[in-house]
């Protein structure tokens, strides 16, 4: 495995959800507080910073062009050529102190996004290309990162607040979830898990909000390694590059007093590492 690289000075506030397209071979990311997201490619190094208004949790590519966004009034679609923001659907309008987080699109074109916001009282959402919301879990204290596993046999679903990485059953035929379990339980750690991938080979990556580091575990659960990071709140994963062997990270500098800056002051920048195993293709929103 190759050293950490410095790869962007992006300063996010709350660098969040990085996202490799192999079609464009560009990285997406939010910065979900400046309601934001970035696109950066990488060969080029052409940077783009794109305003939408309010706060972006999470967004994902579409099979027909333009964005899928869950924000803090719901899901709705994005167009990059007009910059227009059509609102699909709230499922928690009745809820302002809430709002999406992070997310995921499964191999079948669904839309995953989870809420934070209502204590422990948040909700899992999965939007169907055919624009329906439905609740898929409640009882969520911060949603975090989602992903599959290779053989599309198990859902990952991070909750921050008590430090665990969940897993279902999944079936991608119905896009069902069931018999949730605890995958990891980090509580005794340092840091708590937030954003995850998950690789080829079925293990799964997860940042350490607060824990300097990010973390590789294998299927069974057991922690396999640790990549030191020099920020206290790398935020979420994602494999990609040409081989799709190049982990990037995102961080936050978001709540940090000045003299904490001083000791980070590449806090909220994007990070890179060249690792020896190909990750899985993202899917694209089938709506």
């Amino acid at each position: 495995m190759a050293d950490l690289q410095h790869i962007f000075g992006a300063q996010n506030h709350l660098g969040e959800g990085p996202l490799w397209d192999p079609i464009e071979q560009a990285l997406y990311w939010v910065d979900v507080e400046a309601g934001q997201y970035h696109r950066l490619d990488p060969a080029s190094g052409a940077h783009q910073v794109v305003t939408v208004g309010g706060m972006v949790g999470v967004l994902a590519l579409r099979e027909q062009g333009g964005m899928v966004l869950a924000t803090d009034h719901g899901f709705a679609f994005w167009d990059p050529v007009t910059l227009n923001l059509t609102r699909i659907g709230d499922p928690e309008a009745d809820k302002p102190q809430a709002r999406f987080n992070d997310g995921s699109v499964d191999r079948a074109g669904r839309f995953w996004a989870g809420t934070l916001g209502d204590g422990c009282n948040n909700n899992l959402y999965r939007l169907d290309p055919d624009g329906t919301i439905h609740r898929m879990d409640t009882g969520i204290c911060v949603s975090n990162g989602i992903a599959w596993s290779p053989d599309n046999r198990v859902m990952y679903y991070t909750d921050s607040d008590p430090c665990r990485i969940y897993a279902y059953d999944f079936d991608l035929t119905t896009g069902t979830i069931e018999n949730r379990r605890v995958f990891i339980d980090s509580s005794g750690q340092s840091g708590v898990p937030d954003g995850l991938t998950v690789d080829s080979q079925g293990f799964l990556w997860s940042a350490r909000w607060d824990g300097w580091r990010i973390e590789r575990y294998d299927p069974q659960g057991k922690l396999e390694r640790s990549i030191p990071m020099p920020v206290q709140r790398p935020t979420s994963v994602m494999l990609g590059g040409p081989g799709l062997d190049t982990l990037y990270i995102t961080s936050a500098r978001m709540e940090f007093t000045p003299e904490e800056l001083t000791r980070q002051p590449l806090a909220g920048d994007l990070f890179a590492v060249q690792v020896e195993v190909k990750g899985l293709p993202e899917s694209r929103f089938a709506g």
